[in-house]
């Protein structure tokens, strides 16, 4: 029977996207081939427990709540977890994946609801962007954009237009870098320039700050 390493299961309210405020269960898989600058869950990058595909479907029945989110770490790191997302979604769960945009989501359920970074020069990461994800996104899934500078904005800018993804009808994410980021000069750039985004922080941690499990 298929498992997956899995760092923690747990119960919160969805804190980005467009489910944000929702009671959800997060499965956060182990793993990850990006090192980003911010990051937040770098305890999810190894270890975990190994776990059979329905055990983890018997957990998430605990919470008795119709979202679920796939997180990381990178999900999509475990080949695995594209069977994990279809036993979700056959099980009529609303699910939603939170992927990096480094590695190939083709092969993603098409019912699934992908949030798909694309990393910003102040990741470090920049060079792991897979473009040709791009092609693969739905009017229901999202593109975030993590912005911590006036480059990374201007930058994100950039690739709205260059790749027109206004155009495809995806929904567009531009969050400030926790610490880093302004929140209220992001919002004023987005209002200035009249950009087609949904501004968004993270609600969680206004919330909880960085507690683990929230």
């Amino acid at each position: 029977m298929s498992s997956l390493r899995i760092t923690e299961i747990f119960h919160s309210l969805q804190g980005e996207s467009n489910t944000v405020g929702l009671p959800t269960v997060f499965i956060r898989l182990t793993g990850c081939p990006l090192r980003c600058v911010y990051c937040d869950t770098a305890y999810a990058f190894t270890g975990g427990t190994k776990t059979e595909i329905d055990a983890i479907i018997d957990q998430v029945e605990q919470y008795a709540t119709r979202y679920v989110t796939v997180t990381g770490g990178e999900p999509l790191a475990q080949p695995s977890c594209l069977q994990l997302m279809t036993k979700l979604l056959d099980k009529d769960y609303v699910v939603s994946l939170e992927t990096s945009g480094a590695l190939d989501i083709s092969a993603v359920d098409s019912r699934v609801s992908k949030v798909m970074d694309l990393k910003t020069p102040s990741s470090g990461e920049l060079s792991k962007n897979r473009y040709q994800n791009i092609d693969y996104l739905t009017p229901k899934d999202q593109v975030k954009f993590v912005i911590g500078n006036d480059e990374d904005y201007e930058w994100s800018k950039a690739i709205l237009t260059e790749y027109d993804l206004p155009g495809r009808r995806c929904e567009i994410l531009f969050s400030p870098t926790m610490g880093q980021q302004n929140p209220t000069e992001l919002a004023e750039k987005i209002l200035r320039d009249r950009l087609p985004v949904r501004f968004q922080v993270q609600l969680h941690k206004i919330l909880w700050d960085d507690a683990r499990g929230k």
